[in-house]
């Protein structure tokens, strides 16, 4: 990768590694549905923001909104909603590790899918060296949360496998549409079926009350929705789905990083080798020989 996708990737990484705290701060006192509707709605505004200042064109191809439609839900509202229905039963930290199987399915998926980046012996040692780190980050709260629930725990890896075969199917279907017009189009589909489906299925279908169930809504979809996913699809389109995927591992190393810096938490063994296991893993897959 290069420098300007390493700045893109450690930033999408900072922004994103909050979110599972956020979601289960937001779903404390709002349903699943209703936290995710919001924050689908405040991230399509905030991606239309985006392209207004940019003198972005919107896309009047009905083709494109076909794209759109799938993959919007594919990609957004329904792994969203499965990572904040499962958030209710299990703690963040078990979330965030088993979101940590994104590059798996991704890696899997891609290999049948699209033609430029197949499975490789690189590709799977650096995979499988980013999750043992990640386990072993996690392991003292993957301990204590043992008896979390096993469906909150299967609506998570389902949402990682969601968020697998979206990314596959956006860097084969949309390369010939602009980064921030994919976020408009992805996120505006998502949040029409949100607010369609939410009031219906979710009763009741809450506006939040509380002051911190707004700042939830709002980072998870102002910084975690709308700016994140365009710097996703940003780096889905230049490195690969399977690369950009890796982005998952960072999220238990901030997560735990801001424990530490902002909780005063203990800095454990287990970060230090975790953390190692993981930069090691980001080496492998993205390293290339020099040709003479």
């Amino acid at each position: 990768m290069k420098t300007k996708h390493w700045i893109v990737f450690i930033l999408l990484g900072i922004i994103w590694s909050s979110s599972f705290l956020w979601i289960k701060i937001g779903v404390q006192e709002v349903g699943p549905m209703s936290l995710v509707a919001f924050r689908m709605l405040f991230g399509a505004l905030t991606a239309g923001v985006i392209a207004y200042f940019q003198g972005i064109p919107f896309s009047r191809d009905w083709k494109d909104w076909g794209i759109f439609a799938i993959f919007g839900p594919l990609s957004l509202a329904i792994p969203v909603f499965l990572i904040s229905w499962g958030e209710q039963t299990i703690d963040s930290a078990v979330a965030s590790i088993l979101n940590a199987t994104v590059p798996l399915f991704t890696l899997i998926i891609a290999h049948f899918w699209i033609s430029d980046d197949r499975i490789t012996f690189q590709k799977t040692l650096g995979l499988l060296i980013g999750f043992a780190g990640v386990v072993i980050l996690m392991s003292k709260d993957l301990i204590a949360s043992q008896h979390a629930s096993i469906i909150g725990q299967v609506a998570v890896i389902l949402a990682s496998l969601f968020y697998g075969l979206s990314a596959v199917g956006i860097r084969k279907y949309t390369t010939h549409i602009n980064n921030v017009m994919r976020g408009v189009g992805l996120l505006t589909t998502s949040a029409i079926l949100m607010w369609i489906v939410g009031p219906i299925f979710e009763r009741p279908f809450e506006i939040p009350q509380l002051q911190i169930t707004w700042i939830a809504a709002l980072w998870l979809g102002i910084l975690g929705s709308g700016l994140a996913m365009i710097m996703m699809y940003y780096l889905i389109h230049e490195i690969g789905p399977t690369r950009a995927s890796l982005v998952t591992y960072l999220f238990p190393v901030g997560g735990v990083l801001l424990g530490v810096i902002f909780l005063n938490e203990q800095l454990s063994w287990q970060l230090i080798a975790g953390t190692i296991l993981i930069i090691l893993s980001l080496v492998v897959v993205n390293y290339k020989k020099k040709t003479a």
